[in-house]
């Protein structure tokens, strides 16, 4: 019998999987990719009696593969917290989905597992833009304002690793990243004795640098658009830039499109961080869209549809200002 683990390769996914080995050790393929690779079941060649367990990756974009899976009959655990649809009923299927915009996938995992390594899914939690909720979830652990920080840090870096359009624009693979990061149960002794959070912290500081010299493409009243260059560096901090624009700017929604070597873009949504409602609806509405309320994207956007993306962006978030 073989075991597999699907995880999104961003901070929420590793970390919830980081979470849940903790407990649950065992050995197992690992199956993940880059942050918008998330067609992940169709890469498990599983059989009869494999146990599948799949984190924050969207059922509602994995259903046939997941379905053929459980007719095959595997036996598949799925956590996530985005959209998923209808959920196949099945005995070999056990979901916990919660799409609510203050829920992540950690969090989840978190709750299955009584708190036992809370501050893991605080990082995850800052990592995937939830800054108050990571700081809810850390009162109990009593940590002082540096440490913190440094949570923070790391969960940005570890998530801001994860966008890429190939894993040639990652500074590390999200599998050996999870790897690396497992031999740890404390997030201090991570950062201090491995060098991957300084590597990722050099990284971040120096795109972010960039992006935030661009100057938005389109202002509206309900929020900005900035259209950033074909280049690995726009393409790593695409949603680290959605992130640092929403705290910003609280009020309104934000979109960060990158140009793609072939042509389109990659979209990235943020919700105003006052009413994290919209991104999922607005991203839904493109073939290549998904997401959940508060954040979502576009893996491919035509040049096209780019004036088309534009308006409705507008339209969707008018009524936020």
């Amino acid at each position: 019998m073989a075991n597999f683990d699907v995880f999104n390769g961003d901070a929420d996914g590793i970390l919830a999987l980081h979470q849940l080995r903790l407990s649950e050790p065992r050995d197992s393929i690992l199956i993940t990719g880059v942050k918008r690779d998330i067609d992940l079941l169709r890469k498990v060649h599983a059989s009869a009696g494999d146990s599948i367990v799949v984190l924050d990756v969207s059922l509602d974009k994995n259903r046939e593969a997941l379905q053929s899976l459980l007719e095959q009959g595997a036996q598949i655990t799925y956590v996530d917290h985005h959209f998923a649809g209808d959920i196949p009923p099945h005995p070999a299927l056990r979901v916990m989905i919660d799409p609510a915009p203050e829920v992540c996938t950690s969090w989840l995992v978190d709750r299955m597992l009584h708190g036992r390594f809370r501050i893991w899914m605080v990082v995850a939690a800052f990592g995937d833009n939830l800054p108050a909720c990571a700081m809810r979830w850390a009162a109990p652990l009593s940590l002082s304002g540096q440490r913190l920080g440094l949570l923070r840090e790391l969960g940005d870096c570890l998530n801001y690793n994860a966008y890429g359009d190939t894993m040639d624009d990652l500074f590390f693979h999200p599998a050996e990243l999870y790897r690396r990061l497992h031999r740890y149960t404390d997030p201090f002794d991570f950062i201090n004795k491995e060098t991957i959070f300084e590597i990722l912290k050099q990284g971040y500081t120096a795109d972010m640098a960039m992006a935030q010299a661009m100057q938005p493409e389109r202002r509206y009243a309900g929020g900005s658009a900035y259209i950033l260059p074909d280049q690995s560096w726009s393409r790593r901090i695409s949603g680290a830039f959605g992130n640092y624009l929403v705290q910003a700017e609280p009020d309104i929604a934000h979109a960060v499109l990158t140009r793609k070597p072939g042509g389109g873009y990659g979209v990235s949504v943020r919700a105003p961080r006052v009413n994290p409602t919209g991104a999922d609806d607005l991203c839904y509405r493109f073939e290549t869209g998904g997401g959940r309320k508060s954040a979502a994207g576009v893996n491919h956007l035509p040049e096209s549809d780019l004036a088309l993306f534009l308006d409705r962006f507008d339209a969707a978030f008018q009524a936020s200002f």
